[in-house]
């Protein structure tokens, strides 16, 4: 008899694992994810060795916005960029002015000695199922001014939420 409650015990625990197990998988997989931030192309925002709670969800279920600080994964390393003109849009850059559809946009995420270093471009116009995005430290941000171009809506695995280390910058990103 107590041979037959351990083997229904180990059963049990053997199953609770089990489950468990899948649930990370499914969490890890389709909702959320974590990540490093390397570099200081998003700074003030985010901070180099940052690590952030991304949420892959959110795609799922909608398209990116702008202004969302996004995740980029490409065959040689992830970014982590913000979304600043979406698909079919027209971009222009004049130093601090940011024209989309020759109308100004406001940058409130940007400190002004980022605004002035955000260079200058003629209008480009952003293919359908494509993303113009850009750090938020536009002298050192390899981005799509620079280098990675027009991002695909594939390429982006979500949403940064949260910086979660170091615990001094606990928060949401902003």
């Amino acid at each position: 008899m107590a041979e037959t409650k351990k083997k229904n015990e180990w059963l049990e625990w053997s199953k609770a694992i089990i489950i468990a197990i899948l649930i990370a998988f499914i969490l890890r997989t389709f909702i959320f994810a974590t990540s490093i931030v390397e570099g200081g192309s998003m700074e003030p925002t985010l901070e180099s060795g940052e690590r952030v709670i991304v949420n892959k969800a959110t795609y799922l279920l909608g398209e990116p916005e702008r202004g969302d600080v996004v995740i980029i994964q490409t065959p040689s390393k992830n970014y982590v960029k913000r979304v600043i003109g979406l698909p079919g849009e027209t971009i222009e850059i004049n130093g601090s002015t940011l024209l989309i559809d020759g109308e100004l946009y406001e940058q409130t995420f940007l400190n002004e000695e980022n605004l002035r270093r955000s260079g200058n471009s003629n209008p480009i116009q952003i293919p359908d199922d494509r993303y113009y995005v850009m750090g938020d430290n536009r002298a050192i941000s390899k981005d799509s001014r620079n280098g990675l171009g027009f991002i695909d809506e594939d390429e982006i695995v979500g949403k940064s939420e949260f910086v979660f280390y170091p615990f001094d910058s606990w928060g949401r990103t902003r």
